[in-house]
């Protein structure tokens, strides 16, 4: 008698076996013990989080509406949260309603509805070069074309944009306009609305992606692209708790006009019905309760001081010939090693050394630059930062 061979299982799908995993998530896992000075997670400061308020909201919300809070609720979102969001972008000069947004699980699921509400198989989507490494797997699973847009110390080149839509024909620019992960740099006011005028004269949608955009500790505040008129009917606006109060709330929003809106909210039912209701109602009270702007001038006060500290060790830890930018805000500063070094090549001697940053070719979408590599400040104190710079010196 002979027993049946089991046969091997189908292969998982095409999109599954062609996008890899994030670098910077498989680094911060090797980074874990707690003496590696590490440069490399764009991780919010613990310390500064406002956990005593964050308990409070927790405690008033499932004390008083404990059958309301531990139920399914919309797809759309608390009530209450959108009407806060829409608050604060109304008074930053972006005239928002509850009705204009979504509640999203951090932005990133934001960029993801994007992606399954507009993207088919094959379509363009043009990126920033280097770009935030998550979109560059979120717009693969979307199968589709990534096509990076030249930028220099100010961001994407309106002039190299236009000559790519003419040429590919793309459905989706996505940009991070404010602190850009990774190199830091904004967008300025111009190029915005030339950015926008683009949009409107080709006919293709902006994701504007800005989670960084209220950790602005220099220089005033810069319009978004959505509030340019030529592209307020075809930009998508993310935005995100995870920078402002905490990530571990997986909270964040999606601003669209209406036919957009409605199909990323379908989208959104089939991921997940909904955002935690919990974590929502509790945000909605914590941003009642407590004073977000004094949170946030703490947060940008420590953040400047550490910036601070990393710009100024930079000098004396790098090789001669390297360069760096100074960011206004944000997390990350860029750094350009000189000609013939490899910083993906020198990362595991940075680690034996008990420090880590993240090297930069994995965020580029083509031609990267083996000498980038994007150092994050916001993680250590003044004086951690200067015991990392140290260590980080004997390797090169």
């Amino acid at each position: 008698m002979t027993t049946a061979r089991a046969q091997d299982p189908p292969l998982l799908a095409r999109r599954a076996r062609a996008v890899g995993a994030s670098p910077v998530r498989e680094i911060l896992a090797l980074t874990a013990r707690p003496e590696v000075v590490s440069f490399a997670g764009g991780l919010p400061a613990p310390e500064l989080f406002d956990a005593r308020g964050l308990r409070d909201a927790f405690d008033r919300v499932l004390a008083e509406r404990p059958g309301v809070v531990l139920q399914y609720s919309t797809t759309e979102g608390d009530p209450a949260l959108r009407a806060a969001v829409a608050g604060r972008l109304t008074g930053k000069g972006l005239p928002t309603g509850p009705d204009d947004l979504l509640v999203t699980g951090g932005s990133q699921q934001g960029l993801s509805l994007i992606a399954t509400a507009l993207l088919e198989p094959g379509d363009v989507v043009l990126v920033e070069n280097p770009t935030y490494l998550a979109a560059l797997q979120c717009f693969g699973f979307a199968g589709a074309r990534v096509v990076p847009v030249p930028t220099d110390e100010d961001g994407v080149v309106p002039e190299a944009l236009a000559d790519l839509v003419r040429r590919e024909h793309p459905k989706l620019l996505y940009l991070i306009p404010n602190f850009q992960n990774p190199t830091g740099r904004t967008l300025p006011p111009a190029r915005r609305r030339a950015v926008a005028d683009v949009a409107a004269r080709y006919g293709l949608w902006i994701a504007e992606d800005d989670p960084y955009g209220e950790l602005r500790f220099e220089g005033g505040p810069v319009p978004p692209v959505a509030a340019a008129e030529a592209a307020a009917d075809r930009t998508v606006l993310l935005g995100s708790f995870s920078k402002v109060v905490a990530p571990g709330l997986r909270l964040g929003w999606l601003r669209a006009p209406a036919g957009m809106l409605r199909a990323c909210v379908i989208a959104k039912q089939a991921a997940d019905l909904h955002t935690s209701t919990v974590d929502q109602a509790a945000a909605a009270r914590y941003l009642a309760d407590h004073d977000l702007d004094a949170h946030l001038a703490r947060v940008r006060g420590a953040y400047r001081a550490r910036r601070n500290a990393l710009l100024a060790g930079l000098g004396d830890a790098l090789p001669a010939g390297s360069t760096w930018n100074r960011p206004e805000g944000g997390m990350f500063v860029w750094v350009r090693l000189p000609a013939g070094h490899d910083a993906t090549a020198l990362l595991p001697a940075a680690v034996a050394h008990d420090v880590a940053y993240v090297p930069g070719a994995p965020f580029f979408a083509a031609d990267p630059d083996p000498g980038a590599l994007r150092m994050s400040f916001t993680t250590h104190t003044p004086e951690g930062i200067g015991r990392g710079l140290e260590r980080l010196a004997r390797i090169f």
